[in-house]
């Protein structure tokens, strides 16, 4: 490494440093006045061990996890400061921070936990895994056919539940010896019967286009961001008609790579408040924010990238163009709706109006997507989803309390962890 790089690395140490030194103090202010779960509360926990960058991942079972709390006594276990401080202020049931591994025991010991819910594969969930007498549930952070969606840590969890018949296929295919059967439950998606929200424009006879790229990929084979090869263009060439009103969601991580990915990103975002400017009608979008759901269900097209958008907006059942990548780097699971979606490659970006008119007015490619969105995630009837989530719970409740008879007299052995990891927060965290 060269000296400018040894530099700019202890700059980004010591920002980190200093700011989890602010977060811990204002953190420790906030909990002062703050009543944690009382012992025996909690049954169900979400372990989230990230930092703030990967909140999207939690953000989208905040209203499911509220919903599942009005049957069992539901908690987030954050080991961030910073994640924490966000959490108090907006997670719909009671957070708890655990910074510790010491800290992480003693809730354990008070609380009659029964099920642990994991939304990504942090390193730290290991420090969770090791206490047996629960069952350990991944539950993903979204649907996709990304290669993140058949990695072999689904091996660590007791369970996993997983949206419907193609993620089951898709495990099939990739895994050796993982047991389908008993260790996956299809649960469609029950965010998709929470997708609300206040519109934050007026509706006026504007097609109204979703664009909601991923962030850039910290490899060659996950190279899906779409934003330096096609966003600038297509966001161009709908700002250009005059009937359409563009949502630009990007991912929260984009450009923490490659900063003339950044640099793309914002140009986008400076073209649609130029386009506001000049027009205050068009009413254009640049959607930051935590919540997701009312953008899917609002749009009337959605131009995604490979990632969990998509089929995000796939559970809708509304038209969507995916970006192909324009790396051929990039690693593409064509056996399943991959292999019969509507591309937007690189090329073709400048001529999305078009394209997009096709997907609104085409009998042929709406049918093809019902198949599509049935096979994906079962029964979309509104309340269905989140029906098939509870009594997946309930199974496992079922299971639990068959192994808590089975083992009643068994001795409850102290698990000692050498490893109290104190790691300082908010360095970038990878998926």
């Amino acid at each position: 490494m060269t000296l400018l790089g040894q530099a700019r690395t202890a700059r980004r140490l010591l920002r980190n440093i200093l700011r989890s030194r602010r977060n811990r103090s204002a953190l420790s202010t906030r909990l002062a006045g703050t009543r944690p779960p009382a012992p025996g509360s909690i049954e169900i926990v979400v372990y989230f061990a990230d930092t703030r960058v990967n909140l999207y991942q939690i953000r989208q079972w905040y209203a499911p996890l509220a919903e599942l709390a009005k049957q069992h006594p539901v908690a987030i276990i954050s080991r961030s400061p910073g994640t924490m401080l966000t959490l108090l202020d907006e997670a719909p049931v009671p957070a708890v921070y655990l910074r510790r591994v010491v800290d992480l025991e003693r809730f354990v010991a008070e609380q009659p936990l029964r099920i642990v819910f994991y939304v990504n594969q942090n390193t730290k969930n290991f420090q969770m895994f090791r206490y047996g007498r629960m069952w350990h549930v991944f539950i993903n952070h979204g649907e996709s056919d990304k290669m993140y969606m058949t990695t072999n840590q689904y091996k660590a969890y007791d369970y996993a539940f997983i949206a419907g018949e193609a993620a089951r296929e898709r495990l099939q295919r990739k895994l050796w010896g993982y047991d389908l059967d008993a260790k996956a439950l299809m649960i469609g998606r029950p965010q998709a019967d929470h997708f609300a929200g206040a519109l934050p424009y007026e509706p006026d006879d504007r097609t109204v286009v979703l664009y909601a790229p991923t962030w850039e990929g910290d490899r060659p084979a996950a190279a899906y961001g779409s934003i330096a090869s096609h966003g600038e263009r297509l966001v161009d060439a709908l700002l250009a008609t005059g009937r359409h009103r563009v949502i630009y969601r990007p991912h929260p991580r984009s450009g923490v790579v490659d900063a003339e990915y950044g640099a793309a990103n914002t140009r986008i975002m400076q073209a649609l408040e130029r386009a506001n400017a000049a027009d205050p009608r068009a009413q254009h979008v640049v959607d930051t924010g935590p919540e997701l759901g009312w953008q899917l269900a609002a749009a009337d097209a959605a131009i995604t990238d490979i990632s969990a958008m998509v089929y995000d907006r796939l559970a809708t059942g509304k038209p969507l163009l995916i970006a192909r990548p324009a790396s051929s780097d990039a690693e593409i699971d064509t056996t399943g709706y991959l292999s019969a979606c509507e591309w937007l490659t690189a090329e073709r970006a400048a001529e999305v109006v078009p394209l997009i008119d096709h997907l609104l007015t085409s009998e042929q490619a709406h049918a093809s997507l019902r198949l599509w969105v049935e096979r994906y995630f079962g029964d979309t009837t509104p309340g269905a989803a989140t029906a098939r989530f509870h009594a997946a719970v309930e199974t496992l409740y079922a299971a639990w309390d068959a192994q808590a008879a089975q083992h009643a007299g068994d001795p409850i052995t102290s698990e000692s962890n050498p490893f109290d990891e104190d790691d300082d927060e908010d360095a970038v965290g990878g998926e």
